[in-house]
């Protein structure tokens, strides 16, 4: 009986993820398996005869590591739900949508995604418009500004920029489920809406967060990427005088080529370990901790894969 054997290595992708103010800031295992060769046995009856066998085997294999994942995924989810445990989220279930599958890459240069947003009426979003507001670009499923905006629910707006409708159109379910008036996602795309949307705002604009942005790998899609000069310079301009950049990613690729484009603009944008001492940095310049004092969902999940953090705090000065 003629065999193979067959190598097939399953990486363990890095999942990627964040930032509401601290009081300070303001805001591979490997597997392998015997396959039967197509190559015609000289003993037909004795393949025919552990062939099940053979079957069995695979498929034990097979479940083994669809458990090991499903049992993984599950702890993850975990320290997911109990980190926005305050929300009480588990039971408010939209119908419109029903069990929400997500699409995790999405291509912003699509023609039907170039179109910008629509302006709300801000007194109508927000119960007073004036206040400061923070922007999430890439808002995913919204908990991370909800738990925000409901510990500054009378000093603070929260406005959640997000390229998947389905997430916009459950997030702003569970808003209107927790009476949440100084919070609201839009379904956009921030390449191309961002400088329309913010620089009609009734108040100043205080914090921009990007944390963990589609990573986009492949070199010929990094034009895909959120973070190009164009909405670098819309998030300058718009900032107001003290107010602060946030990004972050699990890919330190992604993470430089984020910290390069603000640090072209360090005219107008300081890294902030030059004005707040009391944020501690590794030697080459990255935050070690999450200033905002909540993780996003996608940071859980890599820092529960032991993924490190890559981070960036700037602050807008006046020279």
């Amino acid at each position: 009986m003629a065999y193979y054997y067959l190598y097939s290595t399953i990486p363990k992708k890095p999942l990627t993820s964040i930032f509401m103010s601290s009081p300070h800031i303001i805001f591979n295992c490997s597997l392998h398996k015997f396959v039967p060769s197509t190559t015609p046995s000289l003993f037909p009856s004795l393949y025919l005869r552990h062939r099940s066998r053979y079957c069995t085997w695979v498929s034990a294999v097979s479940c083994s590591v669809a458990e090991t994942d499903e049992q993984h995924h599950i702890a993850s989810n975990g320290l997911v739900h109990r980190e926005y445990a305050d929300l009480n989220l588990s039971d408010l279930f939209c119908e419109d949508i029903g069990n929400l599958r997500i699409r995790p890459h999405v291509n912003p240069l699509r023609r039907a995604l170039m179109i910008p947003a629509e302006v709300p009426n801000w007194k109508e979003v927000f119960r007073d418009a004036t206040l400061p507001l923070m922007v999430d670009i890439g808002s995913g499923s919204g908990r991370f500004l909800m738990w925000l905006a409901k510990r500054n629910s009378s000093s603070k707006n929260f406005l959640g920029l997000e390229i998947r409708p389905k997430l916009v159109t459950r997030a702003e379910y569970w808003v209107n489920e927790l009476g949440l008036r100084n919070v609201h996602f839009i379904s956009t795309n921030a390449m191309v809406s961002f400088q329309r949307l913010v620089s009609t705002y009734p108040g100043p604009l205080m914090l921009v967060s990007i944390l963990c942005p589609d990573p986009h790998f492949k070199k010929k899609h990094h034009k895909r990427r959120v973070v190009q000069k164009p909405l670098v310079e819309s998030i300058v301009n718009n900032l107001a005088h003290g107010g602060k950049v946030f990004i972050q990613s699990d890919v330190l690729d992604v993470a430089v080529d984020m910290r390069n484009y603000f640090d072209d603009v360090s005219d107008k944008l300081v890294h902030i370990d030059s004005v707040d001492p009391s944020l501690p940095c590794d030697g080459d310049g990255w935050v070690l901790n999450n200033p905002l004092g909540i993780r996003t969902e996608r940071e859980i999940h890599a820092e529960f894969e032991g993924c490190k953090i890559y981070r960036r705090v700037y602050q807008k000065v006046q020279r």
